[in-house]
């Protein structure tokens, strides 16, 4: 047994069925926790506003886990290509244990940090924990990633998993050290002037034991009724799981454990339906970073290079008004403001705000992409590259490019009475159900109710995005 170990913790921010803290618990006598906010080169993009608002209160609980098990936890900030071996000096730890991340400039950095390590006589362990299976351990017969979700599903579900691990029981007295860190709230990762978080504050709980709740309540409806309440924006019908299983707060091989063992305890057709409908979604979460692995420019590149020529529309005032949930189209609207005010939105209507900007709009999907990145508490690298150019018609797997999404359709389908959007634009709250999703005329000013006239008028901008995505298909 080794003297001292180091866990670096990352994504990851959890001590439960958490490999390498488990891996260090059996092998060291003592264990000390690190975690840096990272100022490392190799770093591409800046975490978003509504993501470091999350990540300081899962640390927050992260600290107080770890101390429960005597497990100091030091934050530093900087490059953690030098920090982690210069801490690992300072504590004259034997060995660093951490988690991989399937990111490219994450990727980099693991490499150099493995290195510099080395370089000081430090043992390096690096274990699995952020995927169920790794990008490229999912492949054909003949041994090639897959380029539809479906076939990839079926040989996903398949294939065996390791039972998730438990926790670690306490250690003994913590460690007697003298590493130096910083303050959490040193890290400024609050909003402030002005603070914009109350809505997020209400609608979450960042952290392991959140994350466990939320997957306690969750399955409960997964069970009954998954298939159907998961695209009613206005019921919870989905896990919400997303920002939880992003930050590492619980593993997917628990969640993926979880559903399988109440799937075996089943005899309800309809139960076994809907729980393998949840697998299904936790499974795109997999082939996104699949996807990711093979394309590590796809947040800025187009997968589809017939897409580079595509007749894209910069319209700044437009880009502006869908942020800002003004389009005119009520539900496009009421799920704009929902992720301005809750930092997250029903998956189902991503897809319709999605589809409003590239089709209606016709404005790059990057835009879009990169709004979410500051405004999603769940912003994922893999999985809001791949969903944006799924329903821009650029990624692999995607939408067909006639696709268009009538928004108004799409509300009167998936919320019939009119209440998700009712709860976020009041301006339409004393609509009937029958009109409350109909767009009033496009206008240059308000109407009577306070609520702007449609953008655009939905036939011609359904012609316009055809007639775009016809310049593509002529030209290959």
């Amino acid at each position: 047994m080794t003297n001292k170990a180091l866990v670096w913790f990352r994504r990851d921010l959890r001590t439960t069925d958490h490999p390498a803290l488990f891996s260090a618990a059996e092998a060291a006598e003592s264990i000390f926790a690190l975690y840096i906010l990272d100022d490392n080169p190799f770093n591409e993009r800046n975490m978003g506003a509504a993501s470091r608002w999350w990540l300081h209160h899962s640390l927050t609980a992260l600290y107080a886990d770890l101390k429960a098990l005597n497990i100091p936890l030091v934050y530093r900030r900087g490059d953690a290509t030098s920090v982690v071996p210069a801490v690992a000096a300072e504590a004259s730890v034997d060995a660093v244990y951490f988690s991989k991340i399937y990111e490219p400039q994450e990727f980099r950095l693991e490499y150099a940090v493995a290195k510099g390590l080395a370089d000081i006589g430090r043992k390096v362990h690096c274990h699995e924990g952020s995927l169920i299976h790794p990008p490229g351990s999912v492949t054909n017969k003949e041994g090639r990633p897959y380029r539809v979700f479906t076939p990839f599903w079926k040989s996903w579900n398949d294939t065996p998993v390791v039972k998730p691990l438990g926790k670690i029981a306490p250690r003994g007295a913590a460690p007697i050290t003298n590493i130096s860190g910083e303050r959490l709230k040193d890290f400024k990762l609050l909003p402030t002037h002005p603070d914009w978080s109350g809505g997020l504050q209400k609608a979450w709980r960042p952290g392991e034991l959140g994350a466990e709740t939320q997957l306690t309540h969750s399955i409960k409806g997964i069970v009954r009724s998954y298939n159907h309440s998961r695209d009613v924006p206005a019921v919870t019908g989905t896990s919400r799981l997303s920002a939880h299983l992003h930050f590492g707060e619980i593993s997917p091989a628990r969640v993926l454990h979880i559903v399988r063992t109440s799937l075996e305890a089943s005899r309800d057709v309809e139960m076994e339906s809907n729980m393998t409908g949840f697998l299904r979604q936790l499974c795109w979460r997999e082939f996104n970073h699949d996807l990711l692995s093979r394309y590590p420019d796809m947040a800025c590149q187009n997968i589809n290079a017939n897409f580079n020529e595509f007749p894209w529309q910069a319209n700044a005032e437009h880009l502006a008004k869908w942020q800002r949930g003004s389009t005119g189209y009520p539900i496009v609207d009421a799920g704009m403001r929902e992720l301005w005010a809750t930092g997250w939105m029903h998956n189902r209507v991503r897809m319709i705000v999605a589809s409003f900007l590239t089709k209606h709009l016709l404005i790059n999907w990057q835009a879009g992409e990169d709004w979410f990145w500051d405004t999603l508490v769940d912003a994922d690298l893999a999985n809001n590259a791949a969903n944006w150019q799924w329903v821009a018609g650029s990624g692999m797997d995607a939408a067909p490019y006639f696709r268009i999404f009538n928004p108004t359709l799409q509300g009167q389908r998936f919320d019939p009475a009119g209440d998700y959007v009712r709860k976020w634009v009041p301006e339409r709250a004393n609509y009937p159900a029958k009109q409350i999703h109909i767009p009033d005329p496009p206008a240059e000013s308000l109407f009577a109710d306070g609520y702007p006239g449609a953008i655009i008028e939905h036939k011609f901008a359904r012609q316009r995005a055809l007639d775009a995505y016809g310049v593509i298909k002529r030209r290959n």
